[in-house]
């Protein structure tokens, strides 16, 4: 049992928590009501396109009720304090008539490992390039199922985008976005992606209604564009791409989130060895 504490202590502290959150962070009556709630959504807080996402997402799909999330990583570093931050620029510019719950912070460090660490010579050798990035969304998006399957089978709400000013994200390409769709349409679940097609960053601040640059006022993460060649381009072929989500990773995430969905404790480091050793 986690005992009470602040969501900060449990940042820092990156407890395995992708399910059963404790009491004081997620009282029984809420996942009661935000179950009960027509037009309930749970949403990915992280910086700036998480939060556009979120305001598009409720003018497009007419959400009522927010609930807020922050998944920690293996890799990131800055101030905390930048999180709460962005619940408070969320809170101030949705409509009147939209609730945004407090913050919930959770995450797997065995899952992110299974997926980003311990094999990582093994994946670059085998697949052609670091997958760290989009093993990374992927972790980010597994991690979030088993609370949305407990409010509800409520939909999902992220910040992808395709394009970032004409610059392409290994963990935002087409083939990326494809593989999270497929894992929360294996879980009956649905990932709302609003700002997919939003190309410019200016648009961005438009849906926001301040300057905030990319990148700016979050968390960063010490593998950013590590599958980028030294003058920048992304050389990673969409078949190498697709071809690592098919045969590892996919599975992997797979077979995890089903295993807390059922309580069964998962082992992801041992599912991973077995993936790998086909």
């Amino acid at each position: 049992m986690i005992q009470e504490q602040t969501l900060e202590q449990v940042f820092l502290n990156k407890p395995e928590l992708p399910q059963d959150l404790p009491a004081w962070m997620l009282p029984p009556e809420m996942v009661s009501r935000v179950a009960a709630t027509p037009g309930a959504a749970l949403v990915e807080l992280a910086g700036r396109d998480s939060v556009a996402a979120a305001l598009k997402a409720v003018e497009e799909a007419g959400l009522k009720l927010l609930v807020p999330t922050y998944v920690y990583t293996g890799s990131e570093y800055g101030r905390w304090q930048e999180v709460p931050r962005a619940w408070e620029r969320l809170a101030g510019r949705l409509p009147s008539g939209v609730e945004l719950t407090p913050l919930l912070v959770m995450g797997s460090p065995r899952l992110w490992r299974a997926l980003n660490g311990r094999h990582l010579q093994t994946l670059t050798r085998r697949f052609g390039f670091s997958p760290v990035c989009p093993g990374c969304h992927l972790y980010l998006h597994a991690a979030r199922i088993p609370l949305a399957k407990a409010l509800g089978g409520i939909p999902v709400v992220a910040g992808e985008r395709l394009s970032h000013d004409g610059r392409q994200k290994l963990n935002q390409v087409a083939a990326s976005l494809k593989a999270f769709r497929q894992l929360y349409e294996h879980f009956g679940l649905e990932l709302l992606l609003p700002l997919a097609e939003v190309e410019s960053g200016r648009a961005v601040e438009e849906i926001l209604g301040l300057d905030w640059p990319e990148g700016g006022e979050q968390l960063g993460c010490v593998f950013s564009g590590n599958y980028l060649e030294p003058e920048g381009e992304l050389a990673v072929s969409p078949e190498r791409l697709a071809d690592y989500f098919e045969r590892f990773a996919l599975p992997l995430a797979r077979r995890t989130v089903r295993g807390w969905l059922e309580d069964a404790s998962p082992d992801p480091m041992a599912e991973a060895s077995e993936l790998l050793a086909v």
